[in-house]
């Protein structure tokens, strides 16, 4: 039998959806499938940002300017305006003296580790990071040490402890100052990777830092990614002026790629605008997740014990055929919602992935919510 017949018998091989033409794009909860209107409860959208009319504005003014590509990569040519100015945005938005941006969340997580560290470093990290974190490490010929997930333990000798912010598929938070003090206490440099709490946590969305009351002293390297909450595509790494100009010099995935759409840049800094000047995105989406959360533990639904008051809000269904079914039926009834499946989270934890976003609202998370109680009946 090969990989992709033993992949679908697991109930593990992955298919891809594809989403047509926004129905409206007042209303970005909203996709279309397959001629089907469903409600979306698994994107990345949280702010709900990725239709509004601000971004699709900056971009379109952008493009008359610049066209669509940057045409080479930052090193050479293509580096803009649009460019300089978010860089400058993001630092100043983060607290920190510099940022730099990458093409993608991944590429940020491979650059930095590739070049801070090198062979026989130890790194060590939490064992539920992201993929790219640990490709990372590995891609640099770091030895990996990888601790209980949120139970950091082992930190002697180590030149690099990282972590996600936000763990994107179980929604729960870092032990970010435990973290901090571990590294202080063995001169390792701390890393976040803050995808999924940058624009949602800390009254100002400056995320699970923010939150924690960290500052740049603790955490010295911080990663954000800007196809989430802000609604757009891309990643950056802020920090230090010489954390940042060594970047530059180092870090392959941004020397030798193109550089974002100078477009993207544009569209960025209008919603990163946004998420400063209008807060209510961020109170209405927590408002939310306490109402999802207080309907799921009233029917029952299997919430992790450590789910956190995050827009991820994972249900544990241990089987991938089960996840799959259940993600069916929810389809049926109007609403999408992803089944996870190893080995994109562990064997025996196979689990629906609610996401949450400022763009759903009250009635439509009790919607979810009686679905949920339908399909589980």
């Amino acid at each position: 039998m090969g990989r992709l017949d033993a992949d679908e018998a697991r109930h593990q091989r992955r298919h891809r959806i594809t989403v047509e033409a926004t129905p409206d794009l007042a209303h970005p909860e909203r996709i279309r499938v397959a001629g089907r209107e469903l409600l979306n409860f698994c994107s990345n959208d949280y702010l709900g940002l990725r239709t509004h009319p601000a971004l699709i504005q900056a971009a379109s003014e952008c493009m008359r300017q610049h066209g669509l590509g940057a045409g080479a990569s930052h090193l050479v040519t293509g580096h803009s305006f649009e460019h300089h100015a978010l860089e400058s945005e993001l630092a100043a938005f983060t607290h920190r003296e510099r940022a730099l941006l990458f093409s993608s969340g991944y590429m940020a997580n491979l650059g930095v580790l590739s070049a801070l560290s090198a062979r026989h470093d130890l790194i060590l990290a939490d064992r539920l990071n992201h993929a790219s974190l640990l490709d990372g490490a590995r891609l640099a010929g770091a030895r990996l040490r990888r601790y209980p997930h949120l139970q950091p333990v082992g930190a002697e000798g180590a030149r690099l402890i990282v972590t996600d912010g936000v763990f994107s598929m179980d929604g729960d938070v870092a032990p970010v100052r435990e973290l901090a003090a571990l590294a202080q206490q063995h001169g390792a440099l701390l890393m976040v990777d803050d995808a999924h709490g940058l624009g949602v946590l800390g009254a100002e969305g400056g995320g699970t830092l923010e939150q924690a009351g960290l500052d740049a002293g603790a955490v010295p390297i911080l990663i954000g990614t800007l196809g989430k909450a802000f609604g757009s595509c891309g990643a950056f790494v802020a920090g230090d002026a010489a954390l940042i100009d060594s970047l530059i010099q180092r870090a392959r995935t941004y020397i030798y790629t193109t550089a974002l759409p100078p477009a993207i840049a544009a569209a960025t800094r209008a919603a990163l605008r946004l998420s400063l000047r209008e807060p209510w995105r961020r109170q209405h989406l927590h408002s939310l997740v306490q109402r999802f959360r207080t309907g799921a533990i009233a029917l029952g639904l299997p919430l992790p014990s450590s789910a956190a008051m995050t827009p991820i809000q994972p249900l544990i269904v241990e089987t991938s055929a089960r996840a799959l079914a259940l993600s069916e039926a929810l389809s049926a009834l109007g609403f999408w919602v992803s089944a996870i499946r190893p080995p994109t989270v562990p064997q025996g934890s196979a689990r629906l992935r609610v996401t949450l976003s400022a763009a759903h609202s009250q009635s439509q998370v009790d919607g979810l919510l009686e679905a949920l109680a339908t399909v589980f009946a």
